[in-house]
């Protein structure tokens, strides 16, 4: 048993229409289909990131129920705010919510603000907080130590591979090792989720497109990933559990720098992985703007930006993962999550 460790637009040209529906006592609002595709496909830049008060967004169980419910966190590993009960309307899910755009994290807003709808940290347990996302986008090799660590050049444009959504589990759930593998290892990883629907982004507008970011383990089964499936590295990437989320979605403006972070994973207490996400070969903005030349990223899209050095597999000898290990990933700003193996 673990304990939990602890733009908006309000212009608008005279001849756009919209409508906004209030509910008796609700928060709900809604715009016309001609305002949302104008937010959707505007080549303006609206702000860095959906929202513009700090908040840590969460997707938790309460004890008893297994409902999956969104709330947001009143400081990191304090009680949380239970959407749906500060406003019925609300969405049970983080990527519904997302779906909302401004008006959903103003709700969140308004409940976090409100003091009402508060559920006492020990009667929650926090899930990953985007759970069935459309797509999880990874990236290799995308910090220059890491390079270095194996020999490897520098890469000139991003690698990207991805994980099943399948693949996603809680902040302080179990990693699950498989059968089929002898050398699971750890890679402890920024991530980040996309808030807007976007194709074609560019780089000087693409933190618009971010929701917020959270930590990320990228469990990694590396006679999959380089001996076995044609070295592709998706079936060694993919393994139900091995891709550990959370603990929040911290959203945009809460974050400093999101490239100036210290980031860390512990493996039973001792540190394997301490750099800084300053060793980005390719930062948020590249990675949105160049996976959405290939695909529309759609709310709830998460993106992994790949692990500093440190990892087993290139320690001499190589050390892999064991049932009893304990791995926690810190990210300043963000948390820290923590994983049992089994």
């Amino acid at each position: 048993m673990y304990i939990q460790k602890i733009p908006r637009v309000e212009s608008y040209t005279n001849d756009c229409k919209y409508k906004i529906q209030k509910l008796s006592g609700s928060c709900e609002t809604r715009r016309v289909e001609l305002w949302a595709h104008e937010q959707r496909h505007s080549a303006t830049p609206l702000r860095r990131g959906l929202c513009d008060l700090p908040m840590r967004l969460v997707q938790f169980h309460r004890h008893g129920d297994e409902g999956v419910r969104v709330g947001v966190e009143q400081n990191e590993g304090l009680d949380v705010v239970d959407l749906r009960a500060f406003d019925p309307s609300m969405p049970s899910t983080m990527k519904e919510l997302l779906e909302l755009g401004d008006q959903g994290l103003d709700c969140a807003r308004r409940a976090l603000s409100s003091g009402q709808g508060v559920l006492k940290r020990s009667d929650v347990r926090l899930l990953s907080p985007i759970l069935a996302p459309e797509k999880v986008v990874c990236v290799g090799l995308n910090y220059r130590d890491h390079c270095l660590e194996q020999n490897a050049p520098i890469p000139k444009e991003p690698i990207i591979f991805s994980k099943f959504p399948n693949a996603i589990t809680g902040p302080y759930n179990d990693i699950i090792l498989p059968s089929e593998s002898q050398e699971v290892d750890w890679e402890v990883e920024l991530a980040f989720v996309i808030g807007r629907r976007g194709k074609h982004i560019k780089e000087e507008e693409a933190l618009n497109y971010v929701a917020g970011f959270m930590v990320a383990n990228d469990v990694s089964a590396r006679d999959w990933q380089m001996k076995r499936n044609g070295k592709q590295w998706l079936l060694g990437k993919t393994f139900e559990s091995f891709c550990p989320l959370g603990p929040a979605l911290v959203t945009t403006d809460s974050v400093r720098d999101p490239h100036k972070l210290g980031i860390r994973c512990l493996v039973n207490g001792d540190s394997v992985q301490s750099s800084n996400t300053d060793q980005m070969i390719f930062k948020t903005e590249a990675l949105i703007s160049w996976v959405s030349k290939f695909v529309t990223l759609t709310p709830g899209d998460v993106f992994l930006t790949g692990t500093p050095p440190g990892v087993g597999v290139f320690r001499k000898p190589p050390v892999f993962l064991k049932k009893g290990d304990v791995v926690e990933c810190q990210i300043d700003q963000l948390g820290s999550i923590v994983n049992k193996v089994v």
